[in-house]
């Protein structure tokens, strides 16, 4: 009998990198999924600012976004291709995995690009002007039903088994997210602020309809228990 066990789809974080041509996603796709996500909303509290030279704030009043960020735990493991002889794992280990996730922290113009002037560094190049250093918008994907621009916040990695040339083979990276809302973006109108902001209002349009959806379903039991 055929397995038809549905497949499961993996998370990934997307770093949108400007280039020539728009954009250059890199892609860090998720070896194992998370087991848990933790997630945060951090609504502003009017209460919390100083009435003594204003009016008193309207209690439900709500001025912007509450500050959403995620938690979470990234494994890494190089067990199983070491057991296939891959060549990348033998070599490195899973180096170059966490290299890529800590990339997406740094200011970047890309892989090949950051390769490009690190190379040129080393070499006693200097730098050709002042450039204001961006970190490159990042997409947290985590199916197809939230797909969310962020920044990294916190980033840390629990290095726990190593090769005979101490590349790391086993690892835990465990990461802060903030979401990035559409306001933050005003002053950005370049590919990647859109992507970003379509990005947003899209996983934001799908709460809102699976909210409708729950609301539907639930009326009548709530109809039901108001004494009025």
């Amino acid at each position: 009998m055929a397995d038809v066990r549905p497949k499961v789809a993996r998370g990934a974080f997307v770093q949108l990198v400007p280039n020539i041509v728009g954009f250059l996603p890199n892609i860090v796709l998720f070896q194992y999924n998370p087991e848990k996500l933790t997630h945060t909303l951090t609504p502003w509290n009017p209460f919390d600012t100083d009435q003594s030279q204003r009016g008193a704030q309207a209690p439900a009043v709500q001025p912007f976004n509450p500050k959403e960020t995620f938690s979470l735990s990234i494994d890494v493991d190089a067990s199983d291709a070491l057991g296939d002889g891959d060549a990348g794992a033998v070599a490195v280990g899973i180096a170059d995995k966490l290299a890529a996730l800590k990339k997406l922290t740094l200011p970047s113009k890309g892989p090949i690009g950051d390769l490009i002037a690190s190379a040129g560094a080393l070499l006693g190049g200097g730098a050709s002007g002042a450039e204001r250093p961006t970190v490159p918008i990042v997409l947290f994907v985590w199916g197809p039903g939230r797909i969310l621009p962020v920044r990294l916040t916190a980033f840390s990695v629990d290095e726990t088994s190593f090769s005979p040339l101490l590349f790391p083979v086993q690892a835990k990276v465990t990461v802060t997210i903030e979401v990035l809302p559409p306001d933050v973006f005003k002053c950005n109108k370049d590919t990647t602020a859109k992507i970003a902001m379509a990005a947003y209002n899209y996983t934001k349009t799908m709460e809102d309809a699976l909210a409708v959806k729950s609301a539907l379903t639930d009326t009548a039991s709530a109809l039901a228990i108001l004494p009025f």
